[in-house]
C-alpha cells in the first residue's frame, strides 16, 4: 500500500524543530518500517571547492530577470545565480550572505536524467520528464558523484552536489521576501506548483507550470527536494555562506510535494527527514560548480 507524505505526517511527525509553527508545518517524514536503506558514500559532507574565475564560473545574474539557462553534456540545464545577501527564514529570520556563485539546476532531476547516470529509476509515478522520486539522501549524493566523474563533465571541470539550505532559499525567494516567489497569496500557488488542490495525487512533468523571476521551476510542490544539510536549529545572528549543522540524524528537504497543502510549499518551510528515507514525494534538483 502506499503512504502519502500527508498520511505519513499524520503518523510520524517528530516535532517541527526551528522556523515551523502549528499553522506553518514542517513535515517530518520519518517512517523506519518503509525506509529502505541504502549505502552510505564516503565523506558526503565534503563540499567541492569553487572559484570565481574562468569561463566556467557563472556571473551575476539580475535578480528581477529570468536568465539563459545553460546544458551540461547529459542535457541538464542549469540557471546561472548571483551571489548576495538574503533574509533567510520567516519567524526565525536571520541574514545570509553566500559569497559565491553558482549554477542551479533549472527543474528537479527528471527521470530520464536520472537514469542516464544510475541505470535506472526508483519511481513510482513513471515518466521520463517526470521528476525522480523514491531516492534517499545517499542516492542523490551518489548521483552527484557519478554525474561528476562523467567524461563529458570532468573535461570542463564541473562538480555537482545538493544545494545547501541556505542555497536553496535564496535560489527560490529569487530577490522576493514573499511567502511564495510570486507573492503572499497562497491563491496564485497553482499557477507555480502542483500541490493537493491542482495535481490529482501524482507527480506531473518538470517545467509545467510558471518559473520564478530567475528562471527555475517547481521550486514550490511536485516533489520535496534534498538539500545538503544536516537539520538543525537557525543561527542567532547573520552568517556567511552556512552549510548547515555540523551533524545530526536528518537531512533538511525542502519545497513541498504534489500531495501536501500550501503551507509546505513557502519559500521558508524546512522538512527533514532520515539519509536513507524513500518516499513518492521526495527528489532533488543539483547544484554545479567548477573546480579549475
Amino acid at each position: 500500500m502506499r503512504l502519502s507524505p500527508l498520511v505519513l505526517l499524520l503518523a510520524a511527525v517528530i516535532g517541527c524543530g526551528s522556523d515551523a509553527t502549528p499553522d506553518k508545518p514542517s513535515i517530518d517524514a520519518v517512517h523506519p518500517s518503509n525506509a529502505a536503506k541504502s549505502e552510505p558514500q564516503a565523506n558526503p559532507d565534503a563540499l567541492p571547492p569553487v572559484t570565481q574565475s574562468g569561463d566556467a564560473e557563472p556571473k551575476a545574474a539580475n535578480p528581477t530577470k529570468a536568465v539563459v539557462p545553460v546544458a551540461n553534456s547529459i542535457g541538464m540545464h542549469f540557471v546561472p545565480i548571483p551571489a548576495g545577501t538574503f533574509t533567510m527564514g520567516d519567524e526565525y529570520a536571520h541574514k545570509v550572505t553566500l559569497t559565491q556563485s553558482f549554477h542551479l539546476g533549472q527543474h528537479e532531476v527528471t527521470q530520464e536524467q536520472y537514469e542516464k547516470v544510475m541505470g535506472a529509476t526508483p519511481s513510482e509515478f513513471k515518466g521520463p520528464q517526470k521528476p525522480v522520486e523514491q531516492v534517499s539522501w545517499d542516492d542523490a549524493v551518489e548521483f552527484c558523484r557519478k554525474l561528476s566523474e562523467l567524461p563529458g563533465e570532468k573535461s570542463t571541470g564541473y562538480v555537482y552536489r545538493l544545494p545547501t539550505e541556505a542555497e536553496w532559499e535564496y535560489a527560490c525567494r529569487a530577490g522576493t521576501t514573499t511567502e511564495y516567489s510570486f507573492g503572499d497569496s497562497k491563491s496564485e500557488l497553482g499557477d507555480y506548483a502542483w500541490y493537493d488542490k491542482n495535481s490529482g495525487k501524482t507527480t506531473h512533468p518538470v517545467g509545467g507550470k510558471k518559473p520564478n523571476a530567475w528562471g527555475l521551476y517547481d521550486m514550490h510542490g511536485n516533489v520535496f527536494e534534498w538539500c545538503h544539510d544536516w537539520y538543525g536549529d537557525y543561527p542567532s545572528g547573520s552568517v556567511t555562506d552556512p552549510t548547515g549543522a555540523a551533524s545530526g540524524s536528518y537531512r533538511v528537504a525542502r519545497g513541498g510535494s504534489w500531495d501536501l497543502y500550501s503551507g509546505h510549499c513557502r519559500s521558508a518551510n524546512r522538512s527533514r527527514s532520515t539519509p536513507d528515507y524513500r518516499l513518492n514525494g521526495l527528489g532533488f534538483r543539483v547544484l554545479r560548480s567548477s573546480i579549475k
